[in-house]
């Protein structure tokens, strides 16, 4: 598996229970939703993902090994296993489209000329070619998006988790990014979606997780085995 929560629960310092004894499994090139309204736990389990939070009982396997035992020094590495697209982008105001991609590639020293090329091939694969030189403020909600799917393939991670990607959008934009999601798991990146729309997960038939008050309520992966 590439992805393991095994009874895992947080509990943060105020009290909250992020998450309580939550089980699933990811297996590498996989589609599915995260589903769960605001509060749900979907930003919880994408923290405990990138080891930002420790499970309070429970264990979080990535590529089967539990990520708690990590020493500091391996969690970079650890990082570039899950490229997380951020619900409110987190691009550098001060820097391009381009920059801004490049600058997942320079955290981990690639040299600059594959720096171009990886740069170039996922301004292509987004559609951002022409937008290149442009800053943040200067793109749409969309184009932004983009930029931040970009950066997070960067490093060839191989787990995308989008932090509810539409959002932000009308309905025809969020949908060409799912698309372009869609695109990115067929060729064999593993995406996890988080949402809250349900319309959404209607029209994309895949495997749904599901979380409400931090506990796992359904899973369909689960229940079409039970069939």
């Amino acid at each position: 598996m590439l992805v393991h929560f095994k009874d895992v629960s947080h509990k943060f310092k105020s009290g909250t229970l992020g998450l309580d004894k939550v089980s699933f499994s990811v297996k590498p090139g996989e589609l599915l939703f995260l589903q769960g309204k605001s509060g749900a736990g979907k930003t919880t389990v994408a923290r405990l993902l990138l080891r930002e939070l420790l499970p309070t009982s429970g264990q979080v396997f990535i590529d089967n090994e539990d990520i708690s035992q990590l020493k500091k020094r391996q969690i970079p590495h650890l990082r570039r296993k899950i490229g997380v697209i951020f619900q409110d982008f987190k691009l550098l105001q001060d820097r391009t489209v381009f920059e801004n991609i490049a600058v997942a590639l320079e955290i981990i020293k690639l040299e600059p000329q594959l720096i171009k090329t990886r740069v170039k091939d996922l301004l292509h694969l987004t559609g951002l070619e022409d937008r290149q030189d442009y800053f943040p403020r200067q793109l749409s909600g969309g184009e932004l998006q983009r930029v931040a799917i970009a950066r997070a393939l960067a490093p060839q991670p191989k787990l995308i988790f989008a932090d509810e990607p539409t959002g932000n959008l009308d309905p025809e934009t969020g949908w060409q990014i799912v698309q372009l999601l869609q695109d990115i798991n067929e060729q064999g990146t593993a995406v996890m979606i988080a949402t809250h729309d349900q319309t959404l997960v209607d029209k994309l038939k895949v495997r749904v997780i599901e979380l409400e008050h931090g506990k796992l309520i359904r899973d369909t992966q689960i229940k079409s085995k039970k069939k």
